[in-house]
This record gives C-alpha cells, sequence and structure tokens, in this order.
C-alpha cells in the first residue's frame, strides 16, 4: 500500500526542523550587526532598520496566505517553496551591494514565514497522534531558539567569516533542507475546499503595512507626528474592511467563525502580549550588555559576549519545549502558558532592576527561556486541536504572525521609551532601560491574565484518547478537540 512507503516521520520531523531552524536563524543574525551593515552598505543607521522591517512586513503579509494555500492545495510543494525563496533571498543578502537589493533580498527572505503553519499541518497530517503535541512544540521552540542562537552566533561569525556570511551559512543549510524535503517530505492527503479570496489577502497585505511601517519607524519619526497617526488611522480603517470582506468571502483565507472560538482567540491575545516582551528584549538587552561601563550601567561586552548573555535563554527555551508535550498531557496547555508568562514577568523585572551583575543577566535569560518556550510549546499545541485539520495551516500561521505583530509593536514602544532622554554622549540613559523592561514585565502580567481566558478541557481518560480527537477531529466543522473531548459544542 503507498501509506507503507511513506517516510518516517522522524525523518520528516528532522527536515522541517532543519528548514524552520534556518529561518529562526535569519530572523535574528543580523540583530547586532546592524551598524556594521551600515556600514558596509554606505547607508545610515536609520535607513538600516529596513533590514529588519522588510523582512517583518513580507513575514507577516505571507504566513497567513501560504498557510492557506498549503491547506487547499498541498503543504509539501508549498513548503518546499518557502525554502527555496529562503535560500534565494540568503544568496541574495550576501552579496548585495546596496542596501537597496538588500531589502529586497529580505523581502524574498520572508516569504518563508509560511513554513511554520506548514510544517504543524504536515505534523498532523503524518505523525502517528499520540507524537503530534510533542512534535509541534518542539517545533514551536525552535523558532524561539533561533532568535535566540542567531544572536549569540553572530558575533562568531562575523569575526571568523565577515558578516555576508550570515547569510551564506543559513542558506547552505536551507538548500539541504529544500533537497530533502523534495525527497523525503511525503504529500499531505488531506485538503481543504474552496479557492484563494484574493481580496481579503491583498487588503490584509495593506493593513499589516499600514500598522507595521508607523510602528516601526515611531521612534524616528515621533510618536505623535502626522505620519505615525495618519498610518495607523488608515491600518484601522482597512483592517475593519478586511473583517469585512472575510465575512462575505465563499471561501475566507481566514475563517472568522474559527478565529471567536474561544481556544483560538484567547491563545493569539497570549501571543500578541509575549510577542511585545520577547522582541523588546532581543532588540534591545544586546545593546544594554553592551554598553560601555563608563556609563553608569551595561558590561561594555563585546558582540561575541553579549551574544553569550543570551544563550541561556536559548538553551532553556529549546529544552522547555522538549518537555512541553509531556507537560501538557499532565497538566493542560492552559496551566503551561499561564506558568511561561509568569516566568517571563520575573526576568522582565530582573532586567529592569537586577543587572547591576553579569550573572543576573544569565540567570534572568535563562528564566526567560524556560517561560517561552513553555507558552509558546503549549499556545501552539493548544491552536493545533482546537481547530479542523484543513484549518491548521491558517490557525497556526495566524497566531505566529500575530506574536510577530506583537513584537513589532513591543520593540517599537522600547524604542521610544529608552531613547527619549540621552547622555551627552548620545547613549540612553538607564532609567530609559529600567522604565522599558518594566514595562514589559507589565505586559507579560497582563499576557499571564488573558492566559486565565483559555477554555480548559477536562483531562481524557488516556492520552491516546486525547490525541486521536486532536488528529481526527473532522474537516468542516466549528468543534474543537478539547470540545469533542468534554462533550461540549461551541455556538455560532
Amino acid at each position: 500500500m503507498e501509506g507503507a512507503r511513506r517516510p518516517h516521520y522522524q525523518v520528516t520531523f528532522a527536515i522541517l526542523a532543519a528548514g524552520i531552524g534556518a529561518y529562526a536563524l535569519l530572523q535574528s543574525l543580523v540583530i547586532p550587526v546592524l551598524t556594521t551593515v551600515a556600514k558596509e552598505l554606505h547607508t545610515t543607521q536609520d535607513a538600516v532598520t529596513w533590514v529588519l522591517t522588510a523582512y517583518l512586513l513580507s513575514a507577516s503579509i505571507m504566513t497567513p496566505i501560504l498557510g492557506r494555500i498549503g491547506d487547499l492545495f498541498g503543504k509539501k510543494w508549498v513548503f518546499v517553496g518557502t525554502l527555496v525563496a529562503l535560500a534565494v533571498g540568503s544568496v541574495l543578502a550576501a552579496v548585495a551591494p546596496n542596501l537597496a537589493v538588500m531589502i529586497v533580498a529580505r523581502v524574498i527572505q520572508g516569504v518563508a514565514g509560511g513554513m511554520l503553519p506548514l510544517g504543524f499541518g504536515i505534523i498532523r497530517d503524518e505523525f502517528p497522534a499520540e507524537k503530534v503535541a510533542g512534535a509541534v512544540g518542539i517545533l514551536a521552540a525552535l523558532t524561539a531558539v533561533g532568535g535566540s542562537l542567531g544572536i549569540v552566533l553572530a558575533g562568531p561569525i562575523v569575526d571568523a567569516l565577515g558578516w555576508r556570511w550570515l547569510f551564506w551559512l543559513p542558506g547552505a543549510l536551507t538548500v539541504l533542507a529544500a533537497i530533502g524535503a523534495v525527497l523525503f517530505v511525503p504529500q499531505s492527503l488531506s485538503r481543504g475546499r474552496g479557492t484563494i479570496s484574493w481580496m481579503p489577502a491583498i487588503l490584509l497585505s495593506v493593513w499589516l503595512v499600514l500598522l507595521l511601517v508607523p510602528l516601526s519607524e515611531a521612534s524616528i519619526w515621533g510618536w505623535g507626528s502626522p505620519k505615525v497617526i495618519g498610518l495607523l488611522a488608515g491600518a484601522v480603517v482597512v483592517a475593519a474592511v478586511w473583517v469585512w470582506s472575510e465575512l462575505r468571502a465563499a471561501t475566507p483565507l481566514i475563517d472568522m467563525k474559527m478565529m471567536r472560538l474561544p481556544a483560538v482567540w484567547t491563545n493569539n491575545l497570549v501571543a500578541l502580549l509575549i510577542g511585545v516582551g520577547l522582541y523588546a528584549m532581543f532588540a534591545f538587552l544586546p545593546a544594554f550588555v553592551q554598553t560601555p561601563r563608563a556609563a553608569g550601567y551595561g558590561f561594555g561586552a563585546s558582540i561575541t559576549v553579549g551574544g553569550l548573555m543570551l544563550l541561556p535563554s536559548g538553551v532553556t527555551m529549546f529544552a522547555a519545549g522538549v518537555l512541553a508535550g509531556s507537560l501538557t498531557k499532565r497538566f493542560g496547555g492552559k496551566a503551561l502558558v499561564v506558568a511561561g508568562c509568569l516566568f517571563g514577568t520575573v526576568s522582565m523585572a530582573m532586567f529592569a532592576f537586577a543587572h547591576s551583575q553579569e550573572w543576573e543577566i544569565y540567570v534572568a535569560t535563562a528564566i526567560l527561556g524556560v517561560g517561552f518556550g513553555l507558552a509558546f510549546s503549549a499556545m501552539s499545541a493548544n491552536v493545533v486541536s482546537a481547530v479542523p485539520a484543513d484549518q491548521t495551516g491558517v490557525a497556526t500561521g495566524m497566531n505566529a504572525n500575530i506574536r510577530t505583530i506583537g513584537g513589532s509593536i513591543g520593540a517599537a514602544v522600547m524604542a521610544s521609551i529608552v531613547t527619549a532622554k540621552l547622555e551627552p554622549s548620545g547613549l540612553p540613559v538607564q532609567s530609559g532601560y529600567t522604565t522599558g523592561f518594566g514595562i514589559m514585565a507589565g505586559v507579560l502580567v497582563v499576557a499571564a491574565l488573558a492566559g486565565l481566558l483559555i477554555p480548559s478541557a477536562r483531562r481524557p481518560r488516556s492520552v491516546a484518547g486525547e490525541a486521536a480527537v486532536v488528529a481526527q477531529a473532522p474537516a468542516g466543522t466549528l468543534a474543537t478537540a478539547g470540545d469533542a473531548v468534554t462533550g461540549e459544542t461551541v455556538g455560532e
């Protein structure tokens, strides 16, 4: 039978992990070296931030669209397409002679944002039912770990090989993953119905651009500037039109009925708030530890040493992601999300008020990794188990996308706080960091409270029974896996 010839799920998982790992690395490898890139490409520090913004915009737009395309036409070849885009974008970035070409390359790389929901969908289609939650948790944690490792590895790579190898190395890994995906990732037999509704897709792209551009530039333009206010107002209007078009579409890009499910919207709210805190930390903790001691704070760390101070977060994040599957079965996804947010709160509070010694930074980043590793993995598993199989790509894609949008908000808000008052040397005053990280601790408290709104399903009679419900949720229904277990139904 054909099913007997399908590749072993562990081989499939290794290929998915390699591709998603390369994508995750490219999210953060450039963060510690933007100043170097600006000098090499003969541009300004303000302009070079578009190396991050372009990537973020592209990923935010393409993630839900490609998730939907994969659900409709088959996840394997769409996943391969995202790997090809990542490889092409990496090569172009590695040889970019100026900022314009670099930005185009980063836009092409951002297309690969769609590989995360596609990977989740492939896991749900191909893995044994009892392995789904654990595999989803590890992949979700891998995206966050890649963000940490990118910052850690950037310094040694630049010192040994030069900054352009920040793109050559992930590009080579991506090519290998693409070849492996063609040879060993099976084509999913599950298919959604309908077609792509392009008007909602266009409107989604427009309102995300209108939202993310002013949030990324607000620290430069000013939060009260006409450009920022006008673009944000435009984003609200276009987002309202987008929701209206989705509700009227015969085959919506994002099923708004699905998005209203308690298990979906609550996890998305938590993802937004966690994204705010995570990206604020990634964007500004390296700058804090690299600040010369003469400023009265900071450690004068090099790019490499500063990255090492973030290494504990990557290690503990991955460990938490690996354990999250079994912990979810024992305590439930809701408990893990809330616990993860509380761990994150403790970490942010340490960044704000206990940052005079290097060991405090190491401890705080380790605690942060535990918290976000648990929360990311549990949220992804919650969403996967809450929607029909043919909606997995879109639902998980939106959860990841909302986290990215939250990250844009967090980085922009943190930039405005930290740079509001500068020393004569041009460095931010210490109180800017203290206030910023303190606010992020408050955001994560709100995230923990939002996590309490996540529906709790009674524990099933057996783990196998729960996994079977998750894996076999019928397409085209609004019943969640948790509701099926508890015998409850979801109203319109």
